[in-house]
């Protein structure tokens, strides 16, 4: 007789794929985590975890398989930003960067010889695309590009000041955007896909910054010479529209919720550790300090409406309550209770759950 099996709403069932995926990704993250540290203090590309991506075959597992990839689909590629942002947040961040551009790339190409060619290539030699889509007085506005195509019969060059193009040093390749042509305006712009020989740079800016020091994300003058066909066919105004905001809100957000997991895991190694300590008890002191803390910066974020108590923001009773947290003692007991339900919750292993 054969057992039904039942699952609950909005779960899957792995399959053999997703396993192995999950497996090399996993395997990436280790060599991730033992580098992290050394990666931010130095503030350089995280080369030990990118040699390991490319012996787990992972930068072209995006890539079709009508053109030797994988075709692995969205939420899969974003289980593995998830697993390694919990290991280094600048690997997670630069894995996404380049499956963002890859997207661009398999989505956009249309069939178009040349970018068959690179896809190829990106399977086979596991190459790493970095991305340059800012520059000069433009800065941060991704739909308005100064630096134009100019076209030489079957070839096309290009100039650009980038302010930022993450891990350019180590990258195989840049995707960039270009007004279409020196007489377009800033806004009608083309997506091209140049390979290391296509191009040089000239450093503009070092890398050095709080965070995400391992993204190495310098300033250069990138002046490129490639063939024409290398500018993918549909206008960048569509994919950035249909692909790059989209995928790129999916995969940075898998490494944000990563990070977020590698912090929820030591908090949670840590109470465990406090609980042994202190014999199963909480220390009361410091959850209500810490509620009373963060209700006052609620109220300050609501401003006068949260100090009203006439609005729907009003914040009045939720601080007069909890200012009775630091002088109660009986929530020991629902705390304590709390934390063992707490210290009992697995936290996802997929970015899906």
């Amino acid at each position: 007789m054969a057992i039904e099996t039942h699952r609950l709403p909005g779960t899957r069932i792995p399959n053999a794929r997703q396993n192995d995926l999950t497996a090399r990704a996993r395997a990436a993250a280790e060599v991730a985590k033992a580098n992290a540290s050394a990666v931010d203090a130095e503030a350089r590309f995280p080369g030990e975890a990118f040699a390991e991506l490319r012996k787990q075959r992972l930068l072209g597992i995006q890539v079709p398989q009508s053109l030797d990839g994988e075709g692995a689909t969205i939420a899969e590629i974003a289980d593995v930003c998830y697993i390694l942002g919990q290991s280094c947040s600048s690997t997670g961040l630069i894995y996404a960067m380049h499956q963002i551009k890859m997207a661009c790339i398999v989505r956009h190409f249309k069939n178009n010889p040349p970018h068959e060619r690179i896809l190829r290539r990106i399977a086979g030699e596991q190459l790493l695309l970095a991305s340059s889509t800012t520059e000069g007085q433009a800065g941060g506005n991704v739909r308005s590009s100064e630096a134009a195509v100019e076209h030489d019969g079957a070839q096309i060059t290009l100039e650009r000041k980038a302010t930022v193009i993450s891990y350019a040093v180590e990258a195989d390749g840049i995707v960039t955007t270009a007004r279409r042509a020196a007489d377009a305006p800033g806004n009608d712009q083309v997506l091209l896909v140049l390979l290391k020989a296509d191009y040089t740079l000239e450093r503009l800016q070092v890398w050095d910054t709080l965070g995400m020091r391992g993204t190495h994300s310098e300033g250069f003058t990138l002046r490129a010479r490639a063939a024409a066909g290398q500018i993918l066919p549909e206008p960048y105004e569509r994919i950035h529209a249909q692909t790059m905001v989209p995928f790129a809100h999916l995969l940075w957000g898998s490494v944000w919720a990563g990070i977020a997991a590698a912090a929820a895991a030591k908090a949670q190694a840590f109470v465990r550790h406090v609980v042994r300590q202190s014999n199963g008890q909480l220390t009361k002191v410091q959850v209500s300090e810490l509620a009373v803390t963060t209700v006052l910066t609620s109220l300050r974020a609501c401003g006068l409406s949260g100090y009203r108590n006439d609005t729907e923001f009003t914040i009045g009773r939720l601080l007069r309550d909890v200012l009775s947290a630091p002088i109660m003692i009986s929530n020991d007991r629902i705390l304590t209770n709390l934390a063992t339900t707490s210290l009992m919750t697995p936290l996802p292993s997929s970015i899906s759950g």
